[in-house]
């Protein structure tokens, strides 16, 4: 069973840069073998899709959001990081990690996490 567990700050003030990272358990125990999406929902709002990573190492951005966010792997192997710049209020969220299993779609989800964008 895959799980993934999303950790970072749940207050981030304007301007600064959110930064979260998925930790993923089970499975192969290394986010190598597929890939992996960060995905948004702002409150009363629907799913945004941000980006992805690919078992490559490969990304792609949201054409909203390119410009502002960046998704990387992280210092151990079962983990991958986000990081959204320059934030306001507008980015207030959940914030979810996924994996993207081709033509099944986001297969595994964590279970989210808020940030809130205050001063």
């Amino acid at each position: 069973q895959v799980q993934l567990q999303e950790s970072g700050p749940g207050l981030v003030k304007p301007s600064q840069t959110l930064s979260l990272t998925c930790t993923v358990s089970g499975g192969s125990g290394t986010t190598g073998y597929y890939a992996w999406s960060w995905i948004r929902q702002p409150p009363g709002k629907g799913l945004e899709w941000m980006g992805i990573i690919d078992y490559d190492g490969s990304t792609y951005y949201s054409p909203s959001l390119k410009s502002r966010t960046s998704i990387s792997r992280g210092t151990a192997e079962n983990q991958f990081s986000l990081q959204l710049t320059s934030v306001t209020p507008e980015d207030t969220a959940v914030y979810y990690c996924a994996r993207d299993n081709g033509s099944d779609g986001m297969d595994y989800w964590g279970k989210g996490t808020l940030v809130t964008v205050s001063s």
